[in-house]
């Protein structure tokens, strides 16, 4: 029986009425797109922790579904707030600490720096050209730098209320998916097998435990270095260690590490004499800028076996990208194309080889 004759106008149509549809759905949901997104991220890195305060909570996924929105009241907005909110807070008293720095004039260099060999002469003559240009000719230089770079940060300030509103919706949106993640999972798993069958299905799970692994590697690994890091400034006395801690936190979510700001601070202390102090925070700096190198891939394996340079280079790309959601985008999307195209080499390596042993077990050479 001939099948029936399909009309080119009918599936052209039928295709745009399609796409059409859902960049309606996308345009409508714009305004929560971006919590629904960290919302996914959260809840598919911390559903162990669910089922864990569930089957200890008598089995009541509400209680549980509560707990869970209070932790990340706690963990995920309260950290990210504060740091912003420091940030802006601390914009005034940065610029008058280093305008009062530099009224008080350049300090004389230490020993240490003037005794230093080969350069240790050109950067005192240095210097003393420095002081004997004025403190008038110094603050001349520095007061348009430091004043660009405050108000920046005041210009950030106006950002922290809107980032509060997405974090408070990515709760409540993650509170909606705890309550019913089982049936959003299988229909998520539906769709990969519908679209790619088995390896489409095996790609979801992949994406599942990448996004996981990435959590724990990234998150967990930045407020451990960032929450240490702010300990040893705190203990050897630098001022704005709260500003400073903040700073190492934004930092270490976009893998550029505590080093940044921890190099600084040794070298102010050590410069204002302190010298046990600095011996001190130069240790606890090298400790602390080298912690992320057995603690990330410890943890990343923990939620995904891949490499981990393929997972430094998706939150590297994602971060420019997507922006701070593209932390866990960036490494998801390389995580599912790696497995996909591996799982294809096998495949291909696989066929010789059932190939010869079907021949084998026939009697055929």
């Amino acid at each position: 029986m001939n099948e029936p004759r399909r009309d080119l106008a009918q599936i052209t149509f039928g295709v745009l009425s399609i796409v059409l549809l859902i960049a309606s759905s996308l345009w409508v949901l714009r305004p929560f797109l971006g919590a629904t997104i960290w919302a996914a991220m959260v809840v598919v890195a911390s559903w162990p922790a669910l089922l864990w305060f569930e089957s200890r909570l008598w089995g009541r996924r509400w209680m549980a579904v509560i707990v869970m929105m209070l932790i990340l009241l706690l963990l995920f907005v309260l950290p990210l707030t504060m740091a912003i909110v420091t940030i802006a807070d601390h914009a005034d008293t940065v610029s008058t600490w280093v305008k009062g720095v530099i009224a008080q004039g350049p300090p004389r260099l230490p020993d240490w720096v003037r005794n230093l060999p080969l350069v240790g002469a050109k950067i005192n003559s240095f210097w003393n050209d420095l002081i004997a240009a004025g403190v008038v000719g110094l603050e001349a230089k520095a007061t348009p730098y430091v004043g660009r770079v405050t108000g920046w940060v005041v210009s950030q300030a106006g950002v922290v209320g809107s980032l509060l509103v997405q974090f408070m919706l990515t709760v409540a949106i993650a509170g909606v998916m705890y309550a019913g993640g089982e049936g959003a999972a299988a229909q998520v798993r539906r769709f990969g097998r519908r679209i790619g069958g088995e390896r489409g299905e095996e790609a979801v799970v992949l994406a599942g435990k990448a996004i996981r692994g990435v959590a724990l590697g990234v998150g967990v690994t930045a407020i451990i270095q960032s929450v240490v890091g702010g300990i040893g400034l705190a203990i050897a006395g630098v001022p704005l260690a709260a500003l400073l801690t903040a700073v190492m936190f934004i930092l270490c979510i976009i893998q550029v590490g505590p080093t940044l700001v921890l190099l600084p601070a040794t070298i102010w202390v050590f410069w204002y004499g302190m010298t046990g102090w600095g011996i001190f925070l130069a240790v606890w700096t090298l400790v602390v800028g080298t912690m992320d190198n057995f603690l990330r891939p410890w943890l990343i394996k923990r939620g995904a076996d891949l490499p981990l340079l393929l997972i430094f280079a998706g939150v590297i790309g994602g971060l420019f990208g997507f922006g701070l959601v593209g932390i866990f985008v960036g490494p998801v999307m390389l995580a599912v194309s790696y497995t996909l195209i591996e799982a294809w080499l096998n495949d291909v390596d696989r066929a010789p080889s059932a190939a010869s042993g079907t021949g084998t077990l026939t009697g055929k050479p």
